[in-house]
């Protein structure tokens, strides 16, 4: 199953997604919709249908309650930033402000010169659990999405801590559709090929199962300190080819296209421009 959160005239609802057709559902977002327990029957209602071209795409969760972020998580990222593997996960938290859906511009903030990509695989929370085992979170996850961790890295390198940098403002696109484990090879723990491409040039690939610490595991182990809640989202972090790694480094600059993939769940499109 694919489910969006799309807007119509201006109003958000979920929906169910077959192909280029979107069947609205009863719920405002997916967010609601995974709040109740029933939700895998309630977004097999039927609905007003839509077509792609009606629908403007809003973040698949538009206001999650949590968006934690995993950095270093990519056996060849951590190698390309001169680092160890790690023995625990890296977080940090990103605020739902930073959401954007996955066809809306990526704003170039004036505060920053250096603002970068980061293709991540991100674990959408279906049900509440605490302290949860691995078959609990394996059953906690409803499903996946694509997320741009879009990274001002001036910021990001200020201090030791990087939430300033991971935090501007409607920098940070999420979509285009949730994709329950059951459509993808691997299922909660999906192996798939994930890329970036900016002005055409491919800057990512890999496989999500380079992953160090997979989405099962991630999710107990967020679980162990706070509770997760239905709509909750965590990034699961980047692979290599990041500009900032590169040398020289290579930031987005206005008027480029960024383009981030994820095979079996979809694509966000994004044109990056100053800010007016």
């Amino acid at each position: 199953m694919k489910l969006a959160t799309i807007l119509i005239d201006g109003t958000s609802r979920a929906a169910r997604v077959d192909g280029e057709t979107y069947t609205a559902l009863a719920t405002a977002d997916v967010r609601e919709l995974l709040e109740d327990p029933s939700w895998r029957t309630k977004a097999q209602e039927p609905g007003e249908r839509y077509t792609a071209a009606q629908v403007r795409l809003a973040p698949v969760v538009p206001v999650p309650g949590k968006v934690v972020c995993v950095g270093l998580n990519y056996r060849t990222h951590i190698l390309e930033m001169g680092r160890d593997l790690p023995e625990y996960p890296t977080l940090f938290a990103k605020f739902a402000d930073t959401l954007i859906g996955a066809h809306d511009d990526i704003v170039l903030p004036p505060e920053s010169g250096s603002v970068d990509w980061e293709a991540e695989l991100c674990v959408v929370v279906g049900a509440t659990v605490r302290r949860a085992t691995a078959e609990q979170a394996a059953a906690a996850i409803a499903g996946f999405t694509v997320l741009n961790d879009v990274s001002m890295r001036d910021w990001q390198f200020r201090t030791r801590e990087w939430l300033q940098g991971k935090n501007f403002e409607a920098s940070t696109p999420i979509g285009p559709v949730l994709v329950t484990p059951d459509e993808l090879p691997g299922d909660v723990r999906p192996g798939l090929t994930i890329t970036t491409v900016v002005d055409g040039e491919e800057m990512q690939r890999a496989d999500t199962g380079d992953l160090v610490f997979d989405p099962v595991a991630l999710v107990e182990y967020v679980s162990t300190m706070i509770t997760l809640r239905p709509g909750d989202v965590i990034a699961t972090g980047t692979p290599g080819g990041v500009g900032h790694a590169r040398k020289p480094p290579r930031y987005l600059t206005a008027g480029s296209k960024v383009v981030t993939t994820i095979e079996h769940i979809g694509s966000l499109e994004n044109t990056v421009r100053s800010e007016s």
